[in-house]
């Protein structure tokens, strides 16, 4: 590639003083200007396309492109406060709090958040008083999902379309970092999710200024696909991940969908942006987490990735507390508790074999990745929010279960994440909620309707997810359930315990193959490995034993050892 044709960071990027450096990449453009309140500049047309200009100009300055006399919004837009649609405004990086050094991985213990549903006022500013009451519970990372730019005021963020900007419902640039110094403040890590395989239905710019930024070849469930052969393309998501990490100080990122990120280049485009990441931040570690629906453990193997969500391990125990047994959880449903007892030894359930209830083979050996290559939840937004009735686990099975089920989750070796509100026993319903109008509003109640009409387990009518009620439904934290308290002691002695034993072992790595075994139908003892001792664990998730394994002096225990919801756990150094 010649020096010409060079990817030029995209945006407004401020230089000294009221300077601006601007770049777009815009192929079969003929003209790029920028229109600031009525004062038009225009762009110089470079190599492949790439239109670039110096502005003159203050924070908070909006300005439009004009591609071709036709207005557009920047698809690198740092700042909004109109919505998609409106004027990007021209915003610096905001400024940070004292530098927080990160945290090892094997010390996360992740709660999963929606900003918008978080607080009642649904804005950074107001979670940000929430947080030391996390720290306190034994939360060490905080995992916000998406907060980019998306169309109308409210949204799981997924169908973001200037990932550059922040949703202006849930306030400023500035509010997010002062968000992550608080979480920082609390001695916690912060994570967000980010979403780079496909682009949201309204207000997205990119197909007009650069259709050939997507791929014709390649579509995924939710629009087209991206065409991340092309270096302009390329350029456009790492400067976004490293805008994350460097100028809001995230430690890292869980990328949404990675089997939806087609790249046939030499270098993945997830390998090229890891090392950038990692090479642009010194002195703290860069985390990067993976929703990857294929189970393979290459990009683990080579570094790139730290962790997979291991939704495996989810289905398995869903399916043994609930009995469900439809669509993505007929092949966890035939015999769950072997999968779990897979789950707690080896990661991931499958491993490329055949499976009765599965159509052909998914995924790879991976028993060899530590504990720690696994992010393992009972709940997640998607598991809960993907429901026609959005229904927590809770209030599916038989609550001693779960409480059972969320002990092993917190005391078992690998990355455990909870969704918000699960550290209390919250029993709020967690729906699929938007705010999109027209013919495009009317879509997505009819596809909300139509994906559950064949779920015998799902009948009745789904709620709209349009409605500003479904939306309020969702907040966890509004009416604790009677017993909040007791769960949040369990949340805390598990976390506590689990920084204080299970973090030495995972820190002096595996010494030899974890030994689990089912003791009956919803039994099982584990025992875990390592360098500096061992983890052992009876798990009874109602239903006596076949084979009773008491484990004496437990430094966890729940129940009785007769009683058929049981737990205990303990370590030897």
């Amino acid at each position: 590639m010649s020096e010409a044709e060079a990817p030029t960071p995209w945006g407004a990027v401020p230089q000294d003083g009221r300077v601006w450096n601007f770049g777009v990449w815009a192929p079969g453009a003929q003209q790029v200007d920028l229109d600031m309140n009525g004062h038009r500049v225009s762009a110089e047309r470079g190599g492949a396309a790439v239109f670039t200009a110096r502005l003159t100009g203050r924070p908070g300055d909006p300005y439009r492109l004009i591609v071709d006399g036709r207005p557009r919004v920047d698809p690198a837009a740092r700042w909004l406060t109109d919505g998609v649609g409106g004027p990007a405004l021209l915003c610096p990086p905001p400024v940070l709090g004292e530098n927080f050094a990160g945290r090892d991985w094997a010390e996360a213990a992740i709660l999963e958040i929606h900003i918008g549903t978080f607080t009642v006022e649904g804005t950074f500013a107001a979670a940000r008083g929430r947080m030391a009451d996390l720290a306190k519970l034994g939360i060490t990372a905080v995992q916000l999902m998406p907060v980019g730019a998306l169309g109308g005021t409210r949204g799981w963020g997924y169908d973001g379309v200037l990932p550059f900007a922040v949703h202006p419902a849930y306030g400023s640039p500035q509010d997010l970092a002062d968000l992550v110094d608080a979480i920082h403040a609390a001695g916690m890590m912060a994570f967000l999710d980010v979403v780079y395989n496909h682009f949201g239905p309204e207000g997205c710019s990119l197909p007009r200024i650069a259709p050939s930024f997507f791929d014709k070849e390649h579509d995924t469930p939710w629009g087209p696909g991206i065409d991340y052969t092309d270096p302009h393309v390329r350029a456009f998501f790492i400067d976004n991940a490293l805008m994350w990490v460097r100028d809001f100080g995230f430690d890292g990122l869980r990328i949404d969908a990675v089997h939806h990120i087609t790249d046939p280049s030499p270098v993945h485009i997830l390998d090229e942006m890891a090392q950038t990441l990692r090479e642009e931040i010194s002195g703290r570690p860069v985390h990067l987490i993976a929703e990857d629906d294929r189970n393979l453990p290459e990009a683990r193997n080579s570094g790139t990735i730290t962790a997979n969500w291991n939704d495996d391990y989810h289905h398995a125990v869903h399916c043994l507390l609930t009995g469900e047994s439809e669509s993505y959880y007929a092949s966890f449903a035939v015999d769950p508790m072997a999968d779990l007892v897979r789950a707690l030894g080896e990661g991931h359930v499958e491993q490329g074999q055949k499976r009765e209830g599965r159509e052909g083979l998914r995924g790879a050996p991976s028993g060899h990745l530590p504990p720690t290559a696994f992010v393992n939840a009972n709940q997640t937004h998607d598991q809960v929010g993907n429901r026609a009735n959005g229904e927590r686990l809770i209030s599916l099975a038989d609550p001693a279960e779960v409480r059972i089920a969320h002990a092993m989750l917190l005391t078992a070796p690998a990355v455990p994440m909870l969704f918000m509100g699960e550290e209390e026993g919250s029993h709020a319903p967690f729906l699929f909620f938007a705010d999109f109008r027209g013919e495009l509003g009317a879509a997505i109640r009819r596809g909300r309707a139509q994906e559950f009409a064949g779920f015998s387990g799902f009948g009745g009518t789904v709620p709209d997810p349009l409605s500003p009620e479904t939306f309020a439904a969702a907040r966890p934290y509004d009416d604790p359930a009677p017993d909040a308290d007791t769960w949040r002691v369990l949340t805390r002695r598990c976390l506590e315990w689990r920084a204080a034993t299970i973090v030495p072992l995972l820190r002096s790595g595996r010494a030899d193959k974890p030994e689990i075994r089912a003791t009956g139908a919803r039994s099982l003892h584990a025992i875990w490995h390592f360098g500096a001792g061992r983890l052992e664990m009876v798990t009874h998730l109602g239903g006596l034993p076949d084979h009773p394994v008491p484990l004496g002096a437990p430094d966890i225990a729940i129940g009785g050892v007769t009683d058929p919801c049981h737990f205990a756990v303990r370590a030897n150094h």
